[in-house]
């Protein structure tokens, strides 16, 4: 699990803000745990990518955009439409 996750709550669902330098492993590991939603930095430039669980696995959604608030925004929306809310 990964500790002291700052979150996102000003809409739902609320979205843990995973810190830069965590890996994959980890942010599976945590996902498979919280089933909470993770909007995971670039690394090394980029875009962030939303995680999520399904109940049996867990599902990117890349191409969020470089700007934290912008991909906030279309993580919710991704999951708003991937009936995950």
């Amino acid at each position: 699990m990964l500790d002291d996750l700052e979150y996102d709550d000003s809409d739902a669902p609320t979205i843990g803000l995973v810190p830069d330098g965590v890996s994959w492993a980890e942010v599976r590991d945590h996902i498979k745990l919280a089933h909470a939603p993770l909007l995971v930095p670039p690394a090394g430039g980029g875009d962030y990518t939303g995680a999520y669980w399904t109940g049996t696995d867990m599902v990117l959604a890349s191409d969020l955009g470089p700007d934290q608030d912008d991909a906030l925004a279309e993580f919710r929306d991704y999951l708003r439409d991937h009936g995950e809310i």
